[in-house]
């Protein structure tokens, strides 16, 4: 995490790599962001980024996990979801056709988060989406 790590409150969650595990990612979510504006868009976030840890990563094969971390500061919400890997390639952004079946949950985040970061971590990879809050990380509003 950024600048913001200093004075944030940081929960975390690690999850058996089972389908029903997304919908008690969201429940925490949910739980921590009780009467923020951000936190529908949060729980969507979270949702999708743990479904695609366990479809394309080795965190849903036998044994594997997934784990989340929150970070909330006064500037930003970060939403982290850290995979087990296993795939030969990071997760990207891609601009899928509307129609699609699959490959639109890293275009959806994307389309949400105010900042999407994605970067290797011990054999997995971290997807960091962050939602500004009115302040902004400069103290300005977001776009």
């Amino acid at each position: 995490m950024h600048e913001y790590t200093s004075n944030a409150r940081v929960w975390g969650l690690s999850c058996p790599g089972f389908p029903e595990e997304v919908s008690r990612a969201r429940r925490w979510t949910r739980d921590i962001l009780r009467g923020s504006p951000l936190a529908e868009d949060a729980e969507l976030i979270v949702s999708e980024l743990s479904a695609n840890a366990i479809l394309h990563t080795a965190s849903g094969q036998t044994s594997g996990s997934f784990h989340l971390a929150l970070a909330i500061s006064p500037q930003v919400i970060a939403l982290s979801v850290t995979d087990d890997g296993d795939t030969g390639t990071a997760p990207k952004v891609e601009h899928q056709d509307q129609e699609a079946e699959h490959g639109r949950g890293l275009g959806m985040v994307s389309a949400l988060a105010h900042r999407v970061v994605v970067h290797d971590s011990h054999g997995g990879h971290t997807v960091t989406a962050e939602l500004f809050t009115e302040a902004g990380p400069a103290g300005g509003h977001p776009c």
